[in-house]
């Protein structure tokens, strides 16, 4: 059984636009590869952060929307968690509230873009 889960990364604010699409496509890489479905997918680019995190005050921001059976989620924290680029990450499962709000949140952005 899949559940939807939903997860925001922050990545080193000195890495380069290449390495940046390249570690987003690496996890999404790791979700596929192990079973799970990618739903959707926002860069926020860099952001200042509210308090530093490892002597840094920005960092690159990447949100992943996807499917995934629940035993995928600690094999893909495991891999958050060893790449020195990612700073801090959070994966939360989604009920169905809130796969109506995002669903609501990209159709919004799609009208305004």
């Amino acid at each position: 059984m899949t559940n939807t889960y939903e997860a925001v990364f922050i990545l080193h604010p000195v890495l380069s636009d290449d390495q940046v699409r390249e570690t987003v496509e690496k996890f999404e890489g790791i979700l596929k590869a192990k079973g799970g479905s990618l739903n959707h997918r926002e860069n926020w680019g860099l952001k200042k952060l509210a308090y530093p995190i490892q002597k840094k005050k920005s960092g690159f921001y990447t949100l992943l929307e996807f499917d995934a059976p629940g035993d995928l989620i600690a094999e893909f924290e495991l891999q958050l968690r060893r790449d020195e680029r990612v700073m801090r990450y959070i994966t939360v499962k989604l009920d169905k509230n809130a796969i109506a709000f995002a669903e609501q949140r990209r159709q919004k952005m799609k009208t305004t873009a």
